[in-house]
Order: C-alpha cells, then structure tokens, then sequence
C-alpha cells in the first residue's frame, strides 16, 4: 500500500488577507458585490432617519432586496465574465 505523504500545506499557511486577495484575482465580481451590499446597506441606514411615513419593516424589506439584488447582479457579471474568457476570448491553437 502506498500511502501520498506529500500533501501540500501552502494553503493553510496564507493568512486572511492574502486569501482575500487571491480570491480576488480569481474572482473580481465577488468583491464587487460585498462592496456594493456594504453600501446598501450603509446607504439604508443612513436614510432610516428621513424614511418619512414609511414603516420600518418596509423600509428594511426594501434595503435586504436591493443590496441581495446587488450582489445577485454582480455573480451573474461575473459568472457572464468567466464564460467569456473561457470560451470566446480564448486564443484559438
């Protein structure tokens, strides 16, 4: 029996920031989307002051949709963006 003792452990050794990075790279819509649900939702609690006669609940139901719109958005982007690399930008041998 052969046993693979040479399990590569570089991935535990990367801290958070570098992983963040790396992904990233791998993936740019994703950071994309965080940012613009964390501007949603700063943006709802910024308005949740002025919303006028609108009820709470209401108020809160229409952020949630509008930052998870955001970040549906930006996967479809990405996931649209990915499938074009991979199968019409790609240099033809």
């Amino acid at each position: 029996m052969s046993s693979n003792t040479d399990v590569s452990l570089s991935s535990y050794d990367e801290d958070q920031g570098s992983k963040l990075i790396r992904k990233a790279k791998e993936a740019p819509f994703v950071p994309i989307g965080m940012a613009g649900f964390a501007a949603i939702v700063a943006y709802g609690l910024y308005r949740l002051k002025s919303r006028g006669s609108t009820k709470m609940s209401v108020h809160l139901i229409h952020m949630r949709v509008a930052a998870q719109g955001f970040v549906v958005g930006a996967m479809t982007l990405g996931m649209g963006y990915s499938m074009y690399k991979e199968f019409w930008a790609k240099p033809k041998p």
